[in-house]
């Protein structure tokens, strides 16, 4: 059995993904086929899984590097599953570009990734690398499952379903943590045994819609009451989900930083105070990137410890989704799918995440029906962004994505359209060869 890793180069995410795989039975004598364009990043990859594989697997695995895009058809020839974690234009220049140019314009953003004009930018240079995977792939390993991790999730998730032939399903690490990082911040620790929950709605805004603990008893009563609390008497990292509970009467899946950009409530220059009161970390994903690079030296040989590297399989959904469809025993997850009638107020070209069940069949997604209407206008507000992007993407019409950024709440919200127009302009030029439909 084969399992490709595009984007091998994201060295933690890769030794969490593929040591998963050698730490399960079923998974432990795959080839792993590793593929990047960086061949130091590549190597570093290989060095480290190398030695996992020699401490924990017994070299049962098959270890092989595919470097550069001449080499990716190979990579991909014969696999089973593919994981999918690339960044297109990495640190520098993109994701700076991201930021720079916006913030010209009075425009701040948190992360940038997802949605908002850096979601959008994101996504508009990350979907033809997209379609090559999928014309490859078509190619070459046309029944593989493609499990994505790459940001903009929903974008690129609907992408390929919407206008590929292969089956993807989209993976977020905050379905995982979303009740018990809720449960732990309120002091609800005794909870977290045995709860039931439900999540449901669009990568990053997915809601948590019902939490009952073991004997069946609604936590939400009780959340809301220390999370209001909680919010008026203390700052803390996650006021605005938690404003979130107080307003809308739900708690969502990804964190307050990535949130506080995903609606006009909360980043507003007319408001500049909303930033202190809601402990707003402003150009928090440029942090991460420069403190990423300056540490991976050190973070590197801490990984090696002397060859004595060791791995437990984690709660990243790859090898249990891989497991399941390989053995038949059935897992369930979160997943980023099409919306094929899975919640009714939501639109059928969407992308939604929602429970699926994965067994030998692959991923069945879950029916959730209706969501309370202000969550489903929530999702709404996001996911009109999303449908613009992939059709600019699609149609190449620099029209749409002007269209995009000004339905994108926080860029509408603050920027005339003359000044989204140009700001769009701006990036497209400064993003040069990522952006040559364009151009």
């Amino acid at each position: 059995m084969k399992i490709t890793f595009l984007g091998a180069g994201s060295t933690v995410f890769v030794r969490n993904v593929i040591g998963d795989c050698m730490c399960t039975d079923a998974l432990k004598d795959s080839e792993i086929a590793l593929y990047d364009i960086d061949a130091e990043r590549l190597e570093d990859s290989r060095i480290i899984l190398e030695a996992l594989n020699k401490n924990i697997n017994e070299n049962r695995s098959q270890i092989r590097t595919y470097l550069g895009v001449k080499n990716r058809k190979a990579a991909l020839k014969d696999a089973i599953f593919v994981v999918n974690a690339i960044q297109v234009g990495g640190y520098d220049p993109c994701t700076i570009t991201d930021f720079e140019i916006p913030k010209k314009y009075g425009l701040r953003q948190t992360i940038a990734d997802t949605l908002g004009i850096g979601g959008i930018m994101r996504g508009l240079r990350t979907i033809p690398v997209m379609a090559e995977f999928a014309r490859d792939m078509e190619e070459v390993c046309p029944d593989a499952l493609l499990l994505n991790y790459t940001n903009p999730m929903a974008i690129l998730t609907g992408y390929m379903n919407r206008y590929t032939k292969i089956k993807t399903v989209g993976l977020c690490h905050s379905v995982q943590v979303c009740s018990e990082t809720l449960l732990k911040s309120l002091g609800l620790e005794d909870k977290l045994e045995g709860r039931k929950e439900l999540i449901a709605g669009i990568n990053h805004m997915a809601w948590l819609l019902k939490i009952h603990d073991k004997d069946g008893n609604d936590l939400y009563p009780t959340i809301k009451e220390r999370a209001a609390k909680k919010n008026a008497e203390e700052k803390h990292h996650d006021m605005v989900r938690f404003e979130y509970i107080n307003t809308l009467g739900y708690y969502c899946t990804e964190s307050s930083e990535h949130n506080a950009e995903y609606n006009p409530f909360f980043i507003k220059s007319k408001y500049p105070e909303l930033i202190d009161d809601y402990n707003i970390p402003l150009d928090e994903y440029p942090r991460r990137c420069i403190d990423q690079i300056a540490n991976w030296k050190k973070e590197k040989e801490n990984i090696l410890a002397d060859g004595k590297i060791t791995h437990e399989r984690s709660k990243e959904y790859a090898s249990y989704i891989m497991e399941a469809v390989v053995t038949g025993k059935p897992y369930a997850i979160g997943g980023n799918v099409v919306n094929t009638g899975l919640i009714d107020n939501l639109p059928a070209d969407a992308c939604v995440e929602v429970p699926c069940l994965v067994d030998q069949k692959g991923i069945t997604p879950c029916h959730i029906g209706k969501l309370p209407v202000q969550l489903a206008a929530m999702n709404m507000s996001n996911i009109n962004t999303q449908l613009l992007t992939i059709e600019a993407a699609v149609t190449k019409d620099r029209q749409h994505i002007y269209q995009a950024a000004m339905m994108d709440p926080h860029t509408g919200g603050e920027l005339s359209i003359k000044d989204i127009k140009k700001m769009c302009d701006e990036l497209i030029a400064a993003h040069g060869e990522y952006m040559t439909d364009y151009q």
